[in-house]
């Protein structure tokens, strides 16, 4: 099947795809791209958390404010009782050895926000934490770029974006998920959650991703200083970040409910091998 580039698959007839046809479905870049973002986003998640431990607090502030604070994750062992406490929007909740005081990532306990177990390094290491963030940081979008660039010219980009035309499909298609219908209902290479989804992450969420962090450099803010400003300051601009990651990992677990729900192994060696094993109503096109 030749795509030229800028241009879409010219069979957009879900038809002349039949059930169980073995398909090639992702190119060696998309894969590539693929589990580079994946590993980056994982890295960048742990080792944002290890940032953030060192200032474990979110301000819906332009400056450090109290006042303002929307998240704090305090703990104190000062009076012989270890206790943690977790704090959103004002409202305190005991989390002990869960958040605030929790695991150190040498064996023992102390006062931290997030637990070592989920955090890069494990043990509090601000510095290995930023150069691993940063390093990652710039995987991430070179994985991105190198997507964006290798897709549009094959035309897979294209087969991603939702379009009008998908709007009333979304439902049926979430009711099939949910097993309130039996048949998945007639659709290209990717349902209109998928586009819907993938539209969001690539157009919206990872450029914010992106956006938020960089506004969190002082270089980047010397220069960028209006963006700064619409994003409310810096520490507002962290708690954006913040935000956006939560956003991110829900992408993340949205996106492997799909891949399970609609066939774990046949899925996963799409994205490793690029064979896809064609399913009713599933068909190669837009």
């Amino acid at each position: 099947m030749e795509v030229t580039a800028g241009s879409v698959s010219p069979r957009t007839e879900t038809h002349e795809d039949t059930p169980g046809q073995v398909v090639h479905r992702h190119s060696v870049t998309v894969r590539l791209t693929h589990w580079a973002a994946f590993l980056a986003i994982v890295v960048l998640t742990m080792s944002g958390l290890q940032i953030f431990n060192a200032a474990p607090y979110l301000d819906a502030s332009d400056i450090n404010n109290p006042a303002h604070r929307v998240l704090s994750l305090d703990g104190d062992q000062a009076t012989g009782t270890a206790v943690g406490t977790t704090t959103i929007f004002g409202h305190t909740f005991t989390t002990t050895h869960v958040l605030g005081y929790t695991d150190d990532g040498m064996g023992g306990e102390t006062v931290r926000g997030f637990p070592g177990w989920i955090t890069f390094p494990g043990y509090q290491d601000l510095a290995a934490g930023r150069r691993w963030h940063f390093f990652f940081a710039w995987m991430f979008v070179l994985a991105g770029l190198v997507y964006f660039i290798v897709g549009f010219a094959r035309g897979e980009l294209q087969l991603l974006i939702l379009r009008p035309s998908d709007l009333p499909k979304l439902w049926p298609m979430q009711a099939y998920y949910l097993h309130l219908r039996k048949e998945k209902p007639e659709h290209g290479k990717y349902n209109p959650l998928q586009k819907a989804g993938y539209t969001a992450m690539l157009f919206l969420l990872a450029p914010f991703v992106v956006l938020t962090g960089l506004a969190l450099a002082p270089g980047f803010d010397a220069i960028a200083n209006p963006l700064i400003w619409l994003l409310g300051g810096r520490q507002f601009a962290r708690t954006w970040h913040f935000v956006s990651m939560l956003a991110l990992i829900g992408f993340f677990c949205g996106h492997v409910f799909l891949v399970v729900s609609t066939g774990f192994i046949n899925n996963m060696r799409s994205m490793t091998l690029g064979t896809y094993r064609l399913g009713p109503h599933e068909g190669t096109g837009p």
